[in-house]
């Protein structure tokens, strides 16, 4: 981490995808990104607000390093991203998360919320067999669940419980980014003003930086 740097630094970043017009229609080029640039501070939120399919979504999987760019770049505490896939890549994600649209759908319906939340845990051989139990509670706890939901199935819980599971796996490595990805359009409105709330509420405590996507201003 170079002293001074950002948190996240993204310059002048484009994405291209070849679109067919119609059944027969010769292949465009729709530019989803172009040239885009912006900077996350630590402790800080910025909002990336637009009309659906002006590549919102597509700018935060660049973001993380989801999708490849056709030019432009992205820094992470100040070292230029790895290539996706790679080992050093795979290490960092653990530095940044996602928070999706659909909890439902981000979330394994086989799975009790517990395993899923511990998921991260394992993948990034944090703590052991013994240890990691008791840090998914904890993660429960912080983001307002209880402990006894870790054995619950994402189908036994409302989509803003689901919402907080998906907030504690995220949470679950101790990033210092999140990209949220309209993580409160598919709730019931009584539930929206709650999970902002607790964005806000882990924000203070934990100094996130944050990027916010929206379709609503």
């Amino acid at each position: 981490m170079r002293p001074g740097a950002p948190l996240l630094d993204a310059r002048d970043l484009v994405r291209s995808y070849a679109m067919r017009r119609g059944m027969f229609g010769r292949v465009a080029e729709v530019r989803a990104v172009d040239g885009v640039s912006l900077r996350v501070e630590r402790g800080r939120t910025l909002g990336l607000v637009g009309e659906s399919g002006c590549g919102k979504s597509t700018t935060g999987r660049l973001l993380l390093g989801m999708e490849p760019a056709d030019a432009g770049s992205v820094s992470f505490e100040g070292q230029p991203m790895p290539p996706a896939g790679s080992a050093a890549w795979r290490a960092l994600r653990a530095r940044m998360q996602m928070v999706f649209q659909d909890p439902l759908g981000a979330l394994d319906r086989r799975l009790p919320i517990g395993a899923q939340v511990a998921e991260p845990l394992e993948i990034h051989r944090i703590g052991d067999r013994a240890t990691r139990p008791a840090r998914v509670d904890e993660l429960l706890k912080a983001v307002g669940l209880r402990a006894d939901q870790a054995a619950r199935y994402p189908h036994e819980l409302s989509g803003g419980q689901r919402q907080r599971a998906v907030l504690a796996r995220a949470l679950a490595t101790e990033p210092a980014l999140l990209v949220c990805d309209e993580p409160i359009s598919a709730l019931d409105v009584s539930i929206q003003a709650q999970v902002m709330n607790l964005l806000v509420e882990l924000q203070d405590r934990l100094g996130l930086g944050m990027v916010f996507v929206s379709h609503d201003l």
